[in-house]
């Protein structure tokens, strides 16, 4: 039978990744696809957050109307808990701690590892509203899947593990990525929908092509 493997571009603090992560663990389940994961990282430090917002306050309130329609086009009423997060007193995250915490996960215990890693502190994030830009609160993800603690951290410290994530922001540009969540298969960047069923019929179509098969083999 044919095998797709896919490349899930993303950020721990995106809410649109936060709504295809599930998307995507039930396709793996009903088809045979792998998924490879790989950190995007939309803003990687305080100083880009103020570029591309104007501010700190600005960038919260702006990202916070995102999450409103991530919570409208989410499977599960009630997960992205908006008002929470606009209630906390620390400024919204930047995506570079959570990203080395995601390769670090990887180093220890390969993609399955980073995945699970990074569901738990979007579920941390998005839902409990905890700030996953202090390395206490990822260093609890971390541990709440099972990954030994002084391992994890020193992993996320070495400077391999950031030398990885810039690979992956690499690629993306290579690949001409802008936005996330972006899915790639055989170089191509899968077309954006927020629809599961339509993304689940992409991937029936992809297994059933011969094309891209033969090119694999």
């Amino acid at each position: 039978m044919n095998r797709l493997t896919i490349e899930f571009f993303h950020d721990v603090v995106c809410g649109w990744c936060f709504v295809m992560s599930p998307r995507l663990r039930r396709l793996v389940q009903d088809f045979p696809v792998e998924i490879k994961h790989r950190c995007f990282v939309l803003q990687d430090s305080r100083e880009r957050m103020t570029e591309v917002f104007g501010s700190m306050p600005a960038a919260k309130e702006i990202i916070l109307g995102h999450w409103v329609q991530c919570a409208a086009a989410d499977d599960r009423p009630g997960r992205i808990d908006v008002e929470g997060m606009r209630a906390q007193p620390f400024e919204y995250p930047h995506g570079l701690p959570g990203a080395l915490a995601c390769k670090a996960a990887e180093i220890l215990g390969g993609q399955a590892a980073h995945w699970d890693v990074f569901d738990r502190i979007q579920a941390a994030h998005l839902t409990e509203n905890r700030n996953v830009g202090d390395e206490a609160v990822l260093d609890a993800c971390a541990a709440a899947v099972g990954l030994d603690a002084e391992a994890f951290r020193a992993a996320a410290r070495r400077p391999e593990t950031r030398a990885r994530v810039e690979a992956d922001r690499r690629r993306a540009r290579i690949l001409g990525i802008r936005s996330i969540p972006s899915l790639v298969v055989d170089e191509r960047v899968l077309p954006a929908t927020s629809n599961e069923a339509a993304l689940r019929r992409m991937v029936e179509g992809l297994l059933d092509d011969p094309i891209l098969h033969r090119r694999a083999s």
